[in-house]
Protein backbone atom coordinates (compact mmCIF):
# COMPACT_ATOMS: atom_id res chain seq x y z
CA UNK A 1 0.00 0.00 0.00
CA UNK A 2 0.86 4.08 -0.44
CA UNK A 3 0.32 7.01 -1.90
CA UNK A 4 -0.02 7.12 -5.50
CA UNK A 5 3.47 6.93 -7.40
CA UNK A 6 5.45 5.48 -4.35
CA UNK A 7 6.35 2.75 -6.31
CA UNK A 8 4.29 -0.18 -5.50
CA UNK A 9 4.35 -1.81 -8.54
CA UNK A 10 8.03 -1.64 -8.98
CA UNK A 11 8.06 -3.04 -5.31
CA UNK A 12 5.87 -5.98 -5.86
CA UNK A 13 7.30 -6.90 -9.10
CA UNK A 14 10.81 -7.15 -7.37
CA UNK A 15 8.93 -9.08 -4.47
CA UNK A 16 7.33 -11.35 -7.17
CA UNK A 17 10.98 -12.13 -8.60
CA UNK A 18 12.08 -12.77 -4.89
CA UNK A 19 9.04 -14.86 -4.10
CA UNK A 20 7.61 -16.47 -6.98
CA UNK A 21 4.37 -15.50 -6.03
CA UNK A 22 2.45 -13.65 -8.86
CA UNK A 23 1.80 -10.02 -8.45
CA UNK A 24 -1.71 -8.86 -8.45
CA UNK A 25 -2.35 -5.58 -9.22
CA UNK A 26 -5.92 -4.21 -9.08
CA UNK A 27 -4.90 -1.33 -11.42
CA UNK A 28 -3.41 -3.20 -14.06
CA UNK A 29 -6.52 -5.39 -14.23
CA UNK A 30 -8.48 -2.03 -14.50
CA UNK A 31 -6.77 -0.75 -17.14
CA UNK A 32 -6.35 -3.53 -19.46
CA UNK A 33 -10.17 -3.79 -19.08
CA UNK A 34 -10.15 -0.28 -20.51
CA UNK A 35 -7.73 -0.87 -23.19
CA UNK A 36 -9.57 -4.06 -24.58
CA UNK A 37 -12.74 -2.17 -24.10
CA UNK A 38 -14.39 -4.85 -22.37
CA UNK A 39 -17.46 -3.63 -20.57
CA UNK A 40 -16.15 -3.20 -17.25
CA UNK A 41 -13.28 -1.20 -18.84
CA UNK A 42 -16.14 0.92 -20.20
CA UNK A 43 -17.84 1.40 -16.78
CA UNK A 44 -14.35 2.46 -15.36
CA UNK A 45 -12.97 4.63 -17.85
CA UNK A 46 -13.94 7.48 -16.55
CA UNK A 47 -13.46 6.72 -12.74
CA UNK A 48 -9.74 5.65 -13.77
CA UNK A 49 -8.93 9.12 -15.76
CA UNK A 50 -10.55 11.78 -13.31
CA UNK A 51 -8.35 9.61 -10.42
CA UNK A 52 -11.33 8.26 -8.32
CA UNK A 53 -11.69 4.91 -7.27
CA UNK A 54 -13.83 2.57 -8.85
CA UNK A 55 -17.09 0.61 -6.80
CA UNK A 56 -16.10 -1.82 -3.84
CA UNK A 57 -18.51 -3.81 -5.72
CA UNK A 58 -16.43 -4.21 -9.01
CA UNK A 59 -13.03 -4.14 -6.86
CA UNK A 60 -14.46 -7.03 -5.59
CA UNK A 61 -15.24 -9.27 -8.30
CA UNK A 62 -12.39 -8.33 -9.64
CA UNK A 63 -10.00 -9.78 -6.51
CA UNK A 64 -12.20 -12.60 -5.76
CA UNK A 65 -11.76 -14.54 -9.76
CA UNK A 66 -7.79 -13.30 -10.15
CA UNK A 67 -7.23 -15.14 -6.35
CA UNK A 68 -9.51 -17.92 -7.53
CA UNK A 69 -6.32 -18.41 -10.23
CA UNK A 70 -4.21 -21.38 -9.80
CA UNK A 71 -0.95 -19.45 -9.83
CA UNK A 72 -2.54 -17.45 -6.59
CA UNK A 73 -2.91 -21.06 -4.82
CA UNK A 74 0.10 -20.94 -2.72
CA UNK A 75 0.33 -17.23 -1.77
CA UNK A 76 -0.07 -13.39 -3.73
CA UNK A 77 1.28 -10.23 -3.66
CA UNK A 78 -1.76 -7.59 -3.52
CA UNK A 79 -1.06 -4.30 -4.80
CA UNK A 80 -3.35 -1.57 -5.37
CA UNK A 81 -6.38 -2.86 -3.19
CA UNK A 82 -7.88 -2.44 -0.13
CA UNK A 83 -7.47 1.86 -0.74
CA UNK A 84 -10.69 2.27 1.92
CA UNK A 85 -12.00 1.31 4.97
CA UNK A 86 -14.69 -0.34 3.72
CA UNK A 87 -12.73 -2.40 0.97
CA UNK A 88 -10.65 -3.95 4.04
CA UNK A 89 -14.15 -5.28 5.47
CA UNK A 90 -14.08 -6.83 1.54
CA UNK A 91 -10.90 -8.18 1.43
CA UNK A 92 -11.21 -9.69 4.97
CA UNK A 93 -14.50 -11.19 3.34
CA UNK A 94 -13.05 -12.39 0.29
CA UNK A 95 -10.15 -13.83 2.55
CA UNK A 96 -12.14 -15.52 4.82
CA UNK A 97 -14.32 -17.46 1.44
CA UNK A 98 -10.98 -18.19 0.36
CA UNK A 99 -9.95 -19.53 3.75
CA UNK A 100 -6.53 -17.05 3.25
CA UNK A 101 -4.84 -15.83 6.05
CA UNK A 102 -3.14 -12.21 5.40
CA UNK A 103 0.44 -12.84 6.53
CA UNK A 104 1.13 -8.57 6.28
CA UNK A 105 0.25 -5.40 5.14
CA UNK A 106 3.30 -3.24 4.08
CA UNK A 107 2.96 0.85 3.44
CA UNK A 108 5.41 2.56 1.70
CA UNK A 109 5.84 6.23 2.22
CA UNK A 110 7.51 9.29 0.33
CA UNK A 111 6.92 12.65 0.36
CA UNK A 112 3.82 14.61 -1.77
CA UNK A 113 6.73 16.76 -3.51
CA UNK A 114 8.50 13.58 -4.56
CA UNK A 115 5.36 11.90 -5.80
CA UNK A 116 4.36 14.32 -7.98
CA UNK A 117 7.95 14.86 -9.58
CA UNK A 118 7.67 10.96 -10.15
CA UNK A 119 4.42 10.70 -11.82
CA UNK A 120 4.19 13.99 -14.21
CA UNK A 121 7.56 12.94 -15.95
CA UNK A 122 6.55 9.13 -15.98
CA UNK A 123 5.32 8.38 -19.42
CA UNK A 124 4.49 4.85 -20.57
CA UNK A 125 4.13 2.78 -23.77
CA UNK A 126 0.46 2.46 -25.01
CA UNK A 127 1.39 -1.05 -26.66
CA UNK A 128 3.90 -2.83 -23.90
CA UNK A 129 3.73 -1.20 -20.98
CA UNK A 130 6.89 -0.39 -20.36
CA UNK A 131 7.68 2.56 -18.37
CA UNK A 132 9.84 5.61 -18.67
CA UNK A 133 10.76 8.73 -16.84
CA UNK A 134 11.81 12.30 -18.05
CA UNK A 135 14.45 12.43 -15.50
CA UNK A 136 15.26 9.50 -14.08
CA UNK A 137 14.96 6.79 -17.22
CA UNK A 138 14.70 8.40 -20.91
CA UNK A 139 14.27 6.67 -23.69
CA UNK A 140 16.97 6.18 -26.04
CA UNK A 141 15.26 8.36 -29.03
CA UNK A 142 12.90 10.71 -27.09
CA UNK A 143 9.66 10.02 -27.01
CA UNK A 144 9.62 6.47 -28.23
CA UNK A 145 9.50 3.16 -26.75
CA UNK A 146 13.08 1.15 -26.48
CA UNK A 147 11.05 -1.69 -26.70
CA UNK A 148 8.45 -1.78 -29.54
CA UNK A 149 9.36 1.55 -31.18
CA UNK A 150 5.36 2.89 -30.29
CA UNK A 151 5.07 6.58 -29.40
CA UNK A 152 5.31 6.94 -25.32
CA UNK A 153 2.36 8.94 -23.91
CA UNK A 154 1.58 10.25 -20.43
CA UNK A 155 -1.15 8.85 -18.95
CA UNK A 156 -4.29 10.68 -18.50
CA UNK A 157 -3.83 10.10 -14.68
CA UNK A 158 -0.35 11.48 -14.53
CA UNK A 159 -1.22 15.30 -15.41
CA UNK A 160 -0.27 17.69 -12.04
CA UNK A 161 -3.68 18.38 -11.54
CA UNK A 162 -4.94 14.73 -11.23
CA UNK A 163 -2.31 13.80 -9.22
CA UNK A 164 -2.84 16.46 -6.36
CA UNK A 165 -6.82 15.00 -6.71
CA UNK A 166 -5.22 11.21 -5.92
CA UNK A 167 -3.14 12.45 -3.30
CA UNK A 168 -6.20 14.02 -1.61
CA UNK A 169 -8.29 10.80 -2.14
CA UNK A 170 -5.21 8.57 -0.56
CA UNK A 171 -5.43 11.15 2.39
CA UNK A 172 -8.98 11.23 2.64
CA UNK A 173 -9.94 7.69 2.14
CA UNK A 174 -6.92 5.34 2.32
CA UNK A 175 -4.81 6.53 5.63
CA UNK A 176 -8.11 5.35 7.63
CA UNK A 177 -7.76 1.84 6.07
CA UNK A 178 -3.76 1.79 7.08
CA UNK A 179 -5.06 2.74 10.69
CA UNK A 180 -7.43 -0.35 10.75
CA UNK A 181 -4.15 -2.49 9.54
CA UNK A 182 -2.43 -0.75 12.47
CA UNK A 183 -4.79 -1.79 15.23
CA UNK A 184 -4.00 -5.01 13.77
CA UNK A 185 -0.69 -4.85 14.37
CA UNK A 186 -0.16 -5.55 10.52
CA UNK A 187 1.25 -2.80 9.03
CA UNK A 188 5.04 -2.01 8.42
CA UNK A 189 6.31 1.17 6.96
CA UNK A 190 8.94 0.79 4.39
CA UNK A 191 10.50 4.76 3.23
CA UNK A 192 10.18 4.56 -0.23
CA UNK A 193 12.85 7.56 -0.66
CA UNK A 194 15.54 5.53 -1.79
CA UNK A 195 16.36 3.32 -4.62
CA UNK A 196 14.87 0.44 -5.79
CA UNK A 197 17.12 -2.36 -5.00
CA UNK A 198 17.57 -0.96 -1.32
CA UNK A 199 13.64 -0.51 -0.61
CA UNK A 200 13.05 -3.86 -2.05
CA UNK A 201 16.16 -5.55 0.20
CA UNK A 202 13.85 -3.71 3.26
CA UNK A 203 10.81 -4.68 2.09
CA UNK A 204 12.11 -8.31 1.09
CA UNK A 205 13.51 -8.88 4.74
CA UNK A 206 10.35 -7.55 6.23
CA UNK A 207 8.52 -9.97 4.71
CA UNK A 208 10.73 -12.62 5.04
CA UNK A 209 10.35 -11.86 8.76
CA UNK A 210 6.36 -12.38 8.84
Amino acid sequence: MGMPGVGKGTQAALLRERTGLPHVSTGDILREAVRVRSPVGRRVKGVLESGKLVSDDLMRELIVERLQRPDAQEGFILDGFPRTEKQVEVLDGVLKELDIVLDGVYVLTASEAEIVERLSGRRVCPRCSAVFHLETRLPSAPGVCDDCGSALVQRPDDTEAVIRERLRVFADQTRPALESYARRGLLREIDASGCPESIARELGQAVERA
